[in-house]
């Protein structure tokens, strides 16, 4: 039984033709085997984007929201308009070929395509993810990385595209290289003028009191699509919630810490920069359970 599922876009975009004009919207093709060319500028340059979904009863969780941050990612780069009716296609087409599993996450991923022919390249691929039970039970430790950047990069660079969900992902693998040589799991990243941001792969939430918060909007860093269901959980059990600039001290006395994305899910923050932070266990377990459970 197969564990994966590919399908090729044949137009991406509504504003660039379509790689074959006589062709369906897409077509399943077999990931063992070449469909990217050499020329594509996703491989050449890291030039495009992408959105990691979670699938809860075979229907991708927040689907519209990672098609809007997609869309947006897409504007800033530049690239032409992902045709969002097609993208929602072949993500449930995909969803739907896939075989049951407790869970499965699919990529979205959009290139600027072959050098020179203004055609994007599309794809989406769906699998059973692996099992990330004892993370989300044991959590990780963190260190706090200066991003480089001001806070208020979005604004006054927006040329950087931070807060754009790109392919170029050289620097998020370079953290967590570094995290590993610094005996820890992940990374915080803080601004150069001594603002939280968010983790390499992941929003980063924190409770004080009855509160849970997470970083201030146009900080540059990603609209959560995992924080804004962890908000929703926490509305329901009778929490706040806050959205807030804060030092690095808010987190490091913060009543409970985690760092959340759509496939690990919530995971919680057990040290920063080897100093132990407090764990709630009970309402770590009840939240990764309401977010595996998620059909919307």
């Amino acid at each position: 039984m197969t564990s994966h599922v590919l399908a090729m876009l044949n137009r991406p975009s509504l504003d660039t033709p379509a790689h074959d004009p006589d062709a369906p919207t897409f077509h399943f093709a077999d990931s063992a085997e070449p469909q990217l060319s050499v020329l594509d500028l996703g491989a050449t340059r890291g030039d495009g984007i992408f959105e990691s979904i979670s699938v809860g009863f075979g229907r991708p969780q927040a689907l519209e929201h990672h098609l809007t941050r997609f869309a947006r990612s897409a504007a800033m780069l530049d690239l032409p308009a992902p045709d969002l009716d097609a993208w929602r296609e072949v993500i449930l087409a995909v969803v739907a070929e896939l075989p049951p599993a407790d869970e499965v996450y699919l990529k979205a991923i959009m290139t600027r395509g072959v050098e020179g022919t203004n055609i994007p390249t599309g794809w989406v691929y769906a699998a059973h993810s692996p099992d990330h039970s004892a993370v989300r039970k044991q959590g990780v430790r963190v260190v706090l990385l200066d991003r480089g950047y001001r806070h208020d990069v979005e604004r006054t660079a927006p040329w950087l595209l931070t807060g754009a969900k790109t392919l170029s992902y050289a620097v998020n693998r370079a953290v967590a290289r570094e995290a590993a040589r610094r005996e820890a799991d992940d990374v915080v990243f803080v601004s150069s003028d001594g603002i939280l941001l968010e983790g390499a792969t992941s929003t980063l939430i924190f409770r004080r009191g009855d509160t849970l918060i997470t970083p201030g909007t146009g900080l540059g860093i990603l609209d959560g699509t995992t924080q804004a269901n962890v908000f929703r959980f926490a509305h329901a059990q009778g929490l706040t919630t806050a959205f807030e600039l804060a030092g690095p001290e808010a987190l490091v006395s913060a009543d409970a810490a985690w760092l959340v994305s759509s496939v690990r899910l919530a995971a919680p923050i057990t040290a920063v920069d080897g100093h132990p932070l407090s764990v709630d266990h009970d309402f770590t377990a009840e939240l990764n359970d309401y977010l595996r459970n998620l059909t919307d």
